[in-house]
């Protein structure tokens, strides 16, 4: 057996980037410790709060559930609720929610459920059916992104719990200097509040993929392992396994990456952002039409041909 280098409890992980065996006990103060540093960067829970939380289903997001309960719940001015969106994956989405609704429930949660079929008239299965050259990540992500937004709103959400960790956030760095998109490196900066938007939190940013995978493990949280058909139609498919493998080699690449595009974010250069309603359903846009309008115009003129 492997003792933790903490106690003499039995270690449950080894950190590579950190060199440490942790137990499970510590190895949840390590998690936490992670989380609350990226809580007091956004300055939200330090005064009444009500803060909606993306849950999938999945380890990521219902690990994040149970954490804010457990770091919040003897907090009366901090409530929390969860969000799922159905994108409309057959034989996908339904247990994943069914996962989400098992976790919500076991922490006495409200457990809210939007559909983007009932909402846009759109599923994901429809859009990848039709055979655009973007694939289906890219339109179910705009969609899913603004009906997270418009339901955490009408719920009167303080701000959006997301569950991104250490990976997810490298990924997309990644992605955006593969692909030379410097304007939206600077829109991941956590953001002031603007018109209709609800700010977004992402408190996992420092946690390891792996990790929350243990960390749901050890914490006994009901979750769907299962993975999104889609998923081996993105590009973040492959940036992720390259990420994987340099990781592997060199542990601590990926806080490396977050550490450098932090540096860059606070070079950023003067300016702002302007958010303006759509003329047409009345969401946040930046020029009058909003990201998922442009987008049903595309799904749906491939449907009337």
């Amino acid at each position: 057996m492997i003792s933790c280098d903490k106690c003499s409890g039995r270690a449950v992980i080894f950190q590579k980037y950190s060199g440490k065996h942790l137990c499970a006990q510590h190895f949840e103060e390590d998690v936490h410790r992670k989380v609350k540093e990226v809580l007091r960067a956004y300055r939200i829970f330090g005064k009444p709060c009500r803060i909606a939380v993306a849950v999938s289903g999945g380890k990521d997001s219902s690990s994040l559930l149970m954490i804010l309960h457990n770091l919040f719940s003897y907090r009366d001015d901090v409530e929390l609720l969860a969000i799922s969106i159905d994108e409309g994956i057959e034989g996908y989405r339904t247990k994943t929610i069914q996962a989400a609704e098992a976790v919500a429930k076991q922490l006495g949660i409200e457990h809210v459920v939007e559909k983007l079929e009932d909402n846009f008239g759109v599923t994901t299965d429809l859009m990848a059916s039709q055979g655009h050259a973007q694939g289906p990540c890219s339109f179910c992500g705009v969609l899913r992104k603004g009906l997270l937004n418009k339901t955490a709103r009408e719920l009167s959400a303080d701000a959006v719990a997301t569950g991104h960790n250490l990976d997810d956030e490298a990924q997309t760095v990644m992605l955006n200097y593969l692909k030379g998109d410097v304007d939206r490196l600077y829109r991941l900066r956590p953001k002031r509040a603007l018109a209709g938007m609800v700010p977004r939190i992402k408190p996992l940013r420092r946690v390891p993929e792996k990790e929350m995978g243990i960390y749901a493990i050890t914490h006994n949280i009901p979750i769907d392992t299962s993975a999104c058909p889609y998923i081996s139609r993105a590009m973040r498919q492959e940036v992720k396994d390259l990420l994987n493998e340099i990781e592997a080699k060199h542990p601590g690449t990926k806080y490396s990456i977050m550490k450098g595009f932090d540096k860059i974010l606070a070079r950023e250069p003067p300016g702002s952002y302007e958010v303006i309603p759509c003329n047409r359903c009345g969401e946040p846009s930046s020029d009058g039409i909003c990201a998922s309008c442009r987008l049903l115009d595309r799904v749906r003129a491939e449907q009337s041909l």
